[in-house]
């Protein structure tokens, strides 16, 4: 071909070429301006009127600096339907994706790669359960369900060519919102907060590759010697601490337990990647987390008491909360409200508050069936009854619908085909599935005005199980363990039950459930960790959370005088680690005593032996020793456990880590390394190599590789969104060790303290704001101060509401 044809060819590719790239680039800023100004359409009124029919007379929202509403109503049923519309506002699109969630709808608008997911959600039969709690709770509560429904729908109907930018990015209406549909939505945080099945088949096929009941038992602990269990009781700390005792919990893990003290002074891997992905809660791999403490008057420095509660779960975008203040009469309570329920669910009305940690009770059970292969199972009883069944279809978008068929034993849903490699039936048993249990009782506990009433609503709360904190207004404190803990008299199992012995025979008396009021000491706090005492009557759990955040907590507000409400926050963001300090020593002593260690290890050492203990972003010896820790487990358990290291999850894992290292005994001392001190100089080898650290190792700050992010749960679908949604990443502080408990999208969903010396001046935020929608100035206001460790007061009186509002808007009959 001739030069000049060659060059016209080469200028019309070319010229192709920058069309194309012009074209794409002109459709993403046509889509980015399409995307701003469908979420600008869908910010909501805030000022003037709004027709409602139905209201029996007008309703004022009042909202703050933070956007914050504040609703005032003549009647209740008019206050939660104004409530329903009002969360409709600001957050409808994460409503209906909650709902879908629990109810195994979402492959309908996000495709097959949502099946999974969904299949799980049919045969667990979250909908089923909240359609029959929906039917058999109280009448009022029921009405109440309704009346917040009523105003989610009055949303939808009138914003129907203005929804929120996602339903039109994904080319769908929501459908009407029901009164069962708010109980989807507890189920979701039911099942996120009790869930623990599948600890116990990974624990069988771990027990069986150890063979090894000593080794087992220090994988999965019971309780430590660092619990501090809220009785209320004035702890010594000048004397050493005692062996553990009897917990109460199974007989044979217990015993193991206290001999250890003696002598030592996925079924949900894949998809929980998925949920996160998401943004939606799942927390079958992280770490539960929440901390509340509660201080008696002669403690602060007022003279009555504080109350302090922050809940540790997935960062999300918008927030799982959504603060709301609400009053009617007869009715007045502020704190955080879960989009889709009405009501408050922690925070404080005119004479009590409360705060909420998951206590993690052991609620499920696993069994081995025995099936004749004709529809047919053996029942505890020995005789053979019917398999029950149910078929459900999953509609896929751009896919064929899936039929689920669901069979159900006596003790529950058969489950088999939800775990990898299972040939067994397995049939999960639980409280969840019990049609005798309806208990969400948060319309007594927002309108309880003592201990006799809360405690009396507390009574009939079935789940999930849960640490409550209470102070009212007279200066009492308390403290409850609540939910439906089975009674099991053959004992707790941490792996699958293949007998007929170990059925359940009722639940736990509510009154032999931990507890305390007014106790001694003025003090009481959770913070997930073993509750039940050497005094407990019954078991509660094989597994309870790491006791490092509760023994902080305890250690540094027990016996202090004098406490305001900045202790408290200061307490909430703390972030000191004793076992990282410890271990961090332990890897010093290591190295220095190690057969080879170049100057870089030594360095090290170094900045590990000098280290304060606190996980700051510019800390060089956090970044080795949390990377350390991470390489650790895989030399000490893949020699052990081979690939079934990775089904490994246990509450108590870095007690165990704790335990194992600083007494080093040769069983766990993989081959191949002489000594502990050898082994440990490896691990923290390793975890500089694989962590990429910088040369002058002192140069390797915290905070450049511990992030925190929150990403909008369709970010992993449309990247374009991360761009308008994304919050982070942002150097984070802390670890799931540290009070101030944190991942890389886990940590504190809220902070709450409440002062009764001054109700208006308690505080409460939140991580990112009340807005669901990118272009609102409340989307992500709060970020700044969920960040750096501040926040701000919400007020409660008519006067302090009054005062700082700065939008007004009033809703019409």
């Amino acid at each position: 071909m001739a030069p000049r044809k060659r060059w016209r060819w080469l200028r019309i590719l070319l010229y192709t070429l920058a069309a194309l790239v012009l074209l794409l680039i002109a459709l993403v800023l046509g889509w980015v301006l399409w995307l701003r100004a469908a979420e600008e359409a869908s910010l909501p009124q805030l000022d003037g009127a709004i027709r409602l029919p139905g209201l029996s007379a007008p309703v004022t929202v009042r909202r703050d600096a933070h956007g914050v509403p504040y609703i005032q109503a003549a009647t209740q049923d008019d206050l939660f339907t104004a409530q329903g519309y009002v969360t409709a506002q600001d957050r409808l699109w994460q409503m209906d994706l909650w709902r879908r969630n629990a109810n195994g709808e979402l492959a309908e608008i996000l495709g097959p790669a949502l099946v999974k997911h969904d299949r799980m959600q049919r045969i667990f039969g979250f909908r089923r359960a909240a359609e029959r709690i929906y039917a058999s709770v109280d009448p009022d509560d029921r009405r109440r369900l309704d009346d917040f429904a009523r105003g989610v729908n009055l949303y939808i109907q009138q914003h129907q060519d203005n929804l929120p930018a996602e339903f039109r990015l994904l080319l769908y209406k929501p459908s009407p919102w029901r009164g069962a549909d708010s109980l989807s939505v507890a189920t979701m945080m039911i099942d996120m907060l009790d869930a623990r099945w599948n600890v116990k088949v990974d624990r069988e096929r771990i027990r069986a590759k150890l063979n090894n009941p000593q080794l087992e038992a220090e994988l999965y602990p019971v309780g430590s010697w660092r619990d501090h269990p809220p009785t209320g009781d004035v702890v010594d700390w000048s004397k050493p601490k005692p062996a553990q005792t009897d917990t109460g919990e199974d007989d044979e893990t217990a015993s193991l337990q206290q001999s250890l003290s003696e002598n030592d002074q996925p079924v949900r891997a894949g998809l929980g990647e998925l949920m996160t992905e998401l943004g939606l809660p799942d927390c079958g791999n992280c770490a539960a987390g929440s901390n509340n403490w509660v201080i008696a008057g002669k403690h602060t420095a007022s003279g009555l008491p504080l109350l302090s509660n922050d809940m540790h779960l997935p960062l999300q975008v918008p927030n799982i909360w959504f603060m709301a203040g609400l009053e009617a009469p007869g009715y007045h309570v502020e704190g955080v409200t879960l989009p889709g329920l009405p009501g408050v669910i922690a925070g404080h009305n005119l004479h009590v508050a409360w705060g909420f940690t998951a206590m993690i009770g052991d609620v499920q059970d696993v069994y081995v069936e025995q099936l004749d292969g004709k529809g047919h199972y053996q029942a505890a009883d020995g005789n053979w009854q019917d398999l029950a069944a149910d078929r459900e279809t999953i509609n896929v978008r751009g896919g064929k619908d899936v039929t689920v068929e669901v069979q159900s034993t006596g003790h529950g849903p058969i489950v088999t085909s939800l775990i990898p490699g299972e040939t067994r039936p397995l049939a999960l048993k639980w409280t969840l599935f019990d049609p005798s249990l309806h208990g969400l009782p948060f319309y007594a506990i927002n309108t309880a005005s003592n201990w006799t009433e809360f405690s009396a609503a507390l009574a009939t709360w079935d789940w999930p199980t849960q640490n409550v904190v209470y102070a009212d207004d007279q200066g009492h404190i308390g403290y409850h363990a609540v939910g439906r803990v089975p009674l099991r008299p053959a004992g707790l199992e941490g792996v699958p039950i293949a007998d007929h012995t170990h059925e359940w025979a009722g639940y736990i008396p509510f009154d032999a459930m931990p507890n305390a009021y007014d106790p001694p000491s003025g003090f009481l706090a959770t913070a997930n960790a073993r509750v039940t005492s050497d005094k407990s009557p019954y078991p509660l759990s094989l597994e309870w959370v790491d006791p490092y955040r509760v023994e902080r907590i305890y250690k540094s507000l027990q016996g202090r005088d004098g406490l305001k409400p900045k202790d408290m926050l200061a307490m909430q963001t703390d972030i000191y680690s004793e076992v990282d300090q410890e271990l961090g020593h332990r890897f010093a002593y290591a190295i220095d005593h190690a057969g080879k260690a170049d100057d870089r290890l030594r360095k090290a050492a170094d900045l590990m032996r000098s280290w304060d203990g606190r996980l700051t972003t510019d800390s060089a010896a956090a970044s080795i020793v949390d990377r350390a820790r991470q390489q650790l487990w895989p030399l000490i358990l893949e020699p052990k456990l081979g690939k079934l290291m990775n089904e490994y999850h246990w509450g108590e894992k870095d007690f165990s880590e704790e335990e194992i290292v600083m007494r080093g005994t040769g069983e766990w001392l993989p081959p191949g390394y002489k000594t502990w001190d050898d082994l440990l100089t490896e691990a923290v080898r390793r975890g500089m190599d694989v962590g990429k650290a910088p040369e002058d190792v002192s140069q390797w700050a915290y905070g450049n590789w511990h992030i925190v992010i929150a990403e909008h749960p369709l970010a992993a679908l449309l990247p374009l969104v991360t761009r308008v949604a994304q919050t982070g990443p942002a150097p984070q502080s802390g670890d799931e060790t540290t009070v101030k408990q944190v991942g890389r999208s886990f940590g504190p969903s809220q902070r709450f303290t409440m002062d009764w010396s001054n109700v208006d001046g308690s505080t409460e935020n939140i991580v990112l704001g009340e807005s669901g929608d990118p272009y609102s100035p409340y989307f992500r206001d709060q970020w700044g101060a969920w960040l750096g460790g501040t926040t701000f007061a919400m007020p409660f009186s008519d006067a302090a509401v009054a005062g700082g509002t700065v939008h007004t808007l009033r809703l019409e009959p």
